[in-house]
């Protein structure tokens, strides 16, 4: 009798420290994921905090001028549409919208890596964009080239932004607090879709001021279909562009032709997926 009560002491003693290891593996992993998630909350909101500085920096020292389209002045072009474009069209209205001026040589005293400035309607995206040897340096440096999560707004390595290739693109991170590109998730909503003055991407660069129209807008599983940049015929590229205006959330009234040349923004949505606008080059201004 004594061994059988001996034999329940001991399974119950064994059952006891194995649950008390399961515990203390439980807390270990509880306390680490703790620190883990602290740190990254700390470490969001400093570079949340330093990017914010460098904004305000912007907005102290960067003059962004407006410049009026004027007749006689030959530096201001629109681009000539293949397709008869109807008179109710919205593109009458954009082709009669200013254009911005930066003057990024003064920001290149910042950073040299500054190639352009964009502001997208109905966004708060309104920053200066930079361009490096890859798409990788700026996931995790800001403007002034400081370790930051936050990343910066940066054109891919592939393109030439002095003339322009088919497809320009530019990126950035969709941080939550709606800086860099969060705010780009903007456009799937409905009232953004209502008001066709949104429909209008601008950048200035040292050697031009542009205006482009947007035709299509998407979130869409990772992939890199849409970041093409070379074409070997304005074919290819027109089979391209129908497949982008496929997927948009909503019908643009704007036709892209083979000779057209566009622009794509592209962030994050969620963990797998892309947000993506794309507007074609309508107007331009060379400096």
């Amino acid at each position: 009798m004594s061994k059988v009560k001996n034999h329940t002491r001991t399974k119950k003693s064994k059952k006891l420290k194995i649950l008390n290891i399961i515990l203390t593996i439980l807390l270990v992993i509880s306390i680490c994921a703790l620190i883990y998630y602290s740190y990254k909350i700390f470490s969001y909101h400093k570079d949340t905090k330093a990017m914010e500085k460098i904004k305000d920096e912007l907005e102290e020292t960067v003059d962004i001028k407006e410049v009026q389209e004027v007749e006689e002045d030959e530096n201001v072009q629109v681009v000539e549409q293949e397709e008869d474009i109807k008179k109710d069209n919205p593109y009458y209205d954009y082709i009669k919208m200013n254009l911005i001026d930066v003057d990024i040589k003064e920001l290149k005293e910042k950073n040299s890596d500054t190639v352009g400035w964009i502001q997208v309607n109905g966004t708060n995206i309104n920053y200066p964009f930079v361009q490096t040897k890859d798409n990788k340096y700026y996931l995790t440096h800001d403007l002034n080239k400081n370790y930051n999560s936050a990343g910066w707004v940066f054109l891919d390595y592939r393109n030439n932004i002095k003339k322009l290739d088919k497809n320009t693109i530019i990126y950035a991170h969709a941080r939550l607090n709606k800086t860099m590109f969060g705010s780009l998730k903007n456009i799937l909503k409905s009232d953004w879709y209502k008001n066709k003055n949104n429909y209008v991407v601008k950048l200035s660069t040292e050697n031009q001021n542009t205006l482009w129209q947007v035709f299509s807008v998407y979130h869409i599983p990772e992939t890199s279909d849409y970041i093409q940049v070379k074409f070997s015929s304005d074919t290819e590229f027109k089979t391209f562009v129908d497949k982008l205006q496929k997927r948009s959330v909503y019908k643009f009234d704007t036709t892209v032709s083979g000779s057209d040349k566009i622009l794509t923004l592209s962030t994050c949505y969620g963990e797998t997926e892309r947000m993506v606008m794309h507007a074609k080059l309508i107007k331009y201004s060379n400096k």
